[in-house]
């Protein structure tokens, strides 16, 4: 098994990089966002490498970090996403803002993928909500709020201040973690517009 490949950029194909690694052409296959982010050929580049064998082929798959490997790796045992949708998301969001994203519960910003319907997104939120604080660095203020408000088990004043930034035309996942950095400077008991005030402050930060 193939875990990292180091050598120099030969050329680039539509969803692939050939990487050379002492005169062997490797095709590793990488999201658009990881293409954009390598280096020009003829130049040296480090990929952290998922190797995919088959009965048919075998497919590497290559990241910039290992965290977004971990994602790619993560993603694939919700029911419904293999490599290539999980490719598309990694090309949508960084690895953080999809740890954000699903510990949130944002469905909407994670439909916003190719491939990706609401009920994927949906289900993709329910199983890794859990485990994105861990590999996104998640403050889990924010996940624990997240999870309250789809529970609806929020003060009210909490949860009409989210609903109020979602409104505006924040997304879901900053209206969130605005609101929970709102409610721990304002402490227990704030009303909703002290929380309004205080989650606007915070977004222009």
């Amino acid at each position: 098994m193939i875990g990292k490949l180091k050598g120099i950029v030969d050329s680039y194909g539509e969803d692939h990089v050939i990487l050379d690694v002492q005169g062997v052409g490797y095709v590793v296959q990488c999201s658009s966002r990881t293409l954009q982010r390598l280096a020009k050929p003829g130049e040296a580049a480090v990929l952290s490498i998922e190797t995919h064998v088959r009965e048919d082929a075998i497919r590497l798959y290559g990241f910039l970090s290992d965290n977004e490997r971990d994602w790619f790796r993560l993603m694939q045992m919700v029911q419904g996403v293999g490599a290539k949708v999980a490719l598309a998301i990694l090309s949508t969001f960084e690895p953080g803002a999809l740890a954000t994203a699903i510990a949130t519960g944002d469905k909407a910003a994670v439909a916003r993928a190719p491939g990706v319907g609401p009920k994927l997104a949906q289900r993709l939120c329910a199983e890794l909500k859990d485990k994105a604080p861990a590999f996104g660095h998640v403050d889990p203020g924010v996940a624990q709020l997240a999870g309250a408000l789809q529970d609806k088990k929020l003060p009210q004043p909490v949860a009409d201040a989210v609903s109020a930034l979602a409104n505006l035309g924040y997304p879901q996942a900053q209206a969130v973690a605005a609101v929970a950095a709102a409610a721990r400077e304002a402490g227990e008991g704030a009303g909703t517009a002290q929380l309004i005030k205080l989650g606007l402050r915070e977004l222009a930060k």
